[in-house]
């Protein structure tokens, strides 16, 4: 069986969040923001006293008479923590070119003791609520993308490649299936690769646990599949929490069914590159920039990107 040191550091790496969610579930949980500038924010779900916003970022002439294509965003922090506000920038420059643009707030076990899965249900919740109100909301139901980093990122991932686990309160009438995926350094691979890797009993154990459901049913790689949406991935060659061989193995599984799926390498680069540094936005605008393009060539966006533009105005 070939092994190779990065690619068992990923699967190590999804088990850690297990224990490091354990000592962060025993200090107080920073809550999300109930409201973000700029934003309209509505309740899309609602479990006994637990309120689940969305934010909506429109453009700024857009009205509920327009068929707008969307991108809907979930935040990173290995299902135990985060905030919306993680794509809170993406989401304005998105609306700024013309697209309805939303960052959704979904259970995490700091804040309400759950598991994975149900970050994925919620998740799910989150699309079929946009596409239920998209007249209204002034969307196209038939363009609706989604994004994420890390922990969101395999939300966004396992959307687009994943049928099980919906909430059993939604009209599952409604499609939760992205029409696109933008990904930033996501978790991909969540259990063992016939043939590459097999994780230790103890430890897929211990993962199991955390996700709340067997491993190879909630990880995006195993359930590839032709006819997927067309994806792209932003990831840090030097990621060391969800190493960079996870999502060349994604990748490449992803184009040998026939899907388009653009990995986009940065040399160098960690964990959470991409995030919006009013300091050093750099690989903010390089990222964001990939992403205009990619949407452009789906006819989401049209024109050049101006991203640099974008950033000088907000100043």
């Amino acid at each position: 069986m070939k092994t190779t040191p990065s690619f068992i550091a990923a699967l190590l790496a999804a088990f850690a969040l297990t224990s490091f969610a354990s000592a962060q579930n025993q200090r107080a949980p920073t809550p999300a923001p109930t409201t973000l500038p700029g934003a309209k924010t509505e309740i899309y779900k609602t479990i006994g006293d637990v309120e689940l916003p969305l934010h909506i970022f429109s453009p700024e002439d857009g009205g509920a008479s327009d068929s707008r294509p969307a991108i809907v965003f979930f935040f990173g922090g290995g299902w135990r923590s985060g905030s919306p506000a993680q794509f809170q920038q993406h989401c304005a420059y998105l609306a700024s070119r013309g697209m309805v643009a939303i960052t959704v707030e979904y259970r995490v076990s700091s804040r309400h003791q759950t598991k994975a899965v149900t970050a994925f249900q919620d998740a799910k919740s989150a699309m079929r609520y946009v596409r239920a109100n998209a007249k209204r909301l002034g969307i196209d139901p038939n363009r609706v993308a989604a994004g994420g980093g890390s922990a969101g990122g395999h939300l966004a991932a396992a959307l687009g490649t994943i049928s099980a686990h919906d909430d059993p309160n939604d009209d599952t009438s409604i499609s939760a299936v992205p029409d696109a995926l933008c990904l930033y350094n996501p978790a991909v691979v969540l259990a063992s690769i016939e043939g590459r890797f097999e994780l230790p009993q103890d430890r897929a154990s211990g993962l199991r646990e955390r996700l709340g459901v067997p491993l190879e049913s909630l990880s995006p790689f195993h359930n590839i599949e032709p006819g997927q949406p067309p994806a792209i991935i932003f990831h840090g060659e030097a990621d060391t929490t969800v190493p960079f061989e996870s999502v060349q193995l994604f990748s490449q599984k992803s184009q040998s069914k026939g899907n388009r799926c653009e990995l986009v390498a940065y040399p160098g680069q960690p964990h959470g590159f991409f995030n919006y540094k009013k300091e050093s936005p750099a690989n903010f605008i390089a990222t964001v920039t990939e992403t205009d393009k990619f949407l452009n060539s789906l006819g989401y966006v049209k024109g050049k990107p101006r991203v640099e533009a974008f950033l000088k105005k907000a100043d």
